[in-house]
């Protein structure tokens, strides 16, 4: 090929793709390649790097292939990832994560609730670095992972020389250098990126004070901006991925943050500025869902992560906002009712998935109504099944559901789905509300990843929010934000800001519903509301 090419590599919670972008953010090839996940325990999610390695160099060799794309054709590589730990001995080997010891498990998956008496206690000692988290840690963060280990698995601990965050270990093992990223380090390791250090302190507070020594040796010294260049591609990882040795890789971005990049410069005309940013959320919806904002101010807001300095753009403060089941809870949804099952079964013969099916029922049900949402007047949802990551910050949160009937019929779960992704959107409302309570401007959510290509999903959250959401011609948002990292490590683009506009074109914009539409979604978030408060209510009665 005669176009220089920029590689993005994203590892998921399943799965790792790479894609392959021009300048323009035209895709050329993508590929993708599975790994396995184990679940020992209740709350206990474990991976191993090394197949996560193996995969990301099959998803590499087949975006190549499809593009037709020679290794010289590759000038740049970014990696994003989950937020997830890997621990590394000495001698870079994994080191088990495990209860049970096994061998090659060396990562603590993102969702992983191990740790919720660590993240408990962490909190309680109110130390000044929690600011910056929204004033709560999560399970989901590194510093209560690593507490757990030391005080479970002394022999793990003791054996790791290297604690990284999964996205910062992609970087670490394409090049062999060890360069940490403001976006890892600042939103799940407390890193302080506006003052560009550690607070020793707040470790040796919590009991990890061992991280401390030998200048951070075991999380990392070398904390840089994302997309600058990392090092090049050596020459084992070369032969590994099918690339040429040399090529320019960036500093790395946490999965939903790199989405975040590949979203918030649709729409601004090429020209992406601080004030333009401060009216648009990227709402990333997969398996979890990210709720993604920047400002060129700090904005402190309870429950909100962040604010996170140049933790996404850089030069601006990111808020965070987040659900930490939505894809997730809709198919748990689907798969426990009764006729779950069978409607995949019937999903596999048509060559379709449930949600188009279940969708075209949907559709027969609301011809007998004014509007599709009023379906669910009488049956409510309250999405906190894996608990609450924003704005209540409370991972101790369940679902609830109000106005189940004695049938188990497709129609009746047709309108549990349409309830849940009702309840998912209004989620993100409460987000979008806190944000803009604190000096945001959000009218817009620039939307990518597997739940947006729902168009059940968009147009709920467009009318519960009634917010406009905007769709990106690449929808695979999150691989071409990484591929920015990797526009800007070989020096073909100044900055990510730069590459933002670009990079970045409109496929579609989804407008919320009318007057009548908003009255419903008005009384329905009053409803949502309501039933956190009960919940917390039912705690009370049972004390």
């Amino acid at each position: 090929m005669s176009e220089r090419l920029y590689l993005g590599v994203d590892v998921g919670t399943a799965s790792a793709r790479a894609g392959l972008f021009d300048a323009r953010g035209v895709r050329h090839g993508m590929g993708t390649a599975g790994f396995p996940i184990w679940r020992p325990q209740e709350d206990f999610v474990q991976q191993s790097s090394r197949a996560i390695w193996q995969a990301c160099c099959e998803a590499v060799r087949a975006a190549m292939n499809e593009a037709g794309a020679a290794p010289t054709d590759v000038v740049g590589i970014g990696f994003d990832a989950t937020c997830s730990l890997v621990a590394l001995d000495a001698n870079d080997e994994p080191v088990s994560i495990s209860p049970d010891g096994a061998l090659d498990q060396d990562v603590i998956v993102w969702m992983d609730h191990r740790a919720i008496p660590q993240v408990e206690r962490i909190n309680r000692t109110k130390h000044p670095v929690l600011r910056y988290v929204g004033g709560t840690m999560s399970p989901e963060m590194e510093p209560p992972k690593m507490l757990w280990l030391a005080e479970n698995l002394k022999e793990s601990w003791a054996k790791t020389a290297r604690f990284f965050d999964l996205p910062d270990f992609l970087v670490f093992r394409a090049t062999g250098q060890d360069v940490r990223s403001l976006c890892t380090t600042v939103c799940k390791w407390t890193y302080l990126g506006h003052e560009s250090r550690w607070d020793d302190t707040f470790f040796e507070q919590v009991g990890l004070g061992d991280l401390t020594r030998d200048d951070h040796r075991k999380i990392g010294a070398n904390v840089r901006p994302m997309g600058e260049r990392a090092g090049g591609l050596d020459a084992r990882a070369a032969a590994e991925l099918g690339l040429a040795e040399g090529i320019a890789v960036g500093v790395s971005i946490i999965d939903a943050h790199a989405g975040g990049l590949g979203l918030l410069g649709a729409g601004c005309g090429g020209a992406v500025t601080a004030e333009s940013l401060e009216t648009r959320l990227a709402l990333i919806g997969g398996t979890s869902s990210c709720h993604m904002g920047v400002s060129r101010e700090p904005r402190f807001i309870d429950g909100i992560w962040g604010p996170y300095h140049s933790a996404m753009v850089p030069g601006l403060w990111l808020t965070e906002g987040g659900q930490s089941a939505t894809g997730a809870l809709i198919d748990h949804v689907i798969d426990t009712h009764a006729r779950g099952s069978e409607l995949r079964a019937e999903a596999d013969r048509k060559g379709t998935n449930v949600y188009a099916l279940l969708n075209a029922r949907l559709d027969q049900l609301g011809e007998s109504v004014a509007f599709p949402a009023a379906l669910t007047c009488e049956l409510h949802v309250q999405p906190d099944f894996h608990g609450n990551r924003s704005p209540r910050a409370d991972p101790t949160l369940r679902g609830m559901v109000s106005g189940l009937r004695l049938t188990d019929s497709v129609d009746s779960l047709a309108l549990l789905y349409l309830a849940t992704v009702q309840a998912i959107a209004h989620g993100t409302r409460h987000i979008v509300d806190t944000m803009n309570a604190a000096g945001y401007r959000i009218d817009t959510l620039v939307a990518c990843g597997g739940d947006t290509k729902n168009p059940v999903f968009v147009r709920e959250h467009a009318d519960v929010t009634g917010c406009r959401v905007v769709l990106p011609k690449e929808r695979e948002a999150v691989l071409l934000g990484a591929a920015m990292l990797g526009a800007v490590a070989s020096g073909d683009v100044p900055d990510l800001m730069a590459a933002m506009g670009a990079m970045n074109q409109v496929d579609s914009v989804v407008s919320p519903g009318g007057p009548e539409v908003r009255a419903f979604h008005e009384r329905k978030h009053r409803v949502f509301l309501r039933m956190h408060a009960d919940q917390l209510a039912y705690r009370e009665l049972m004390r």
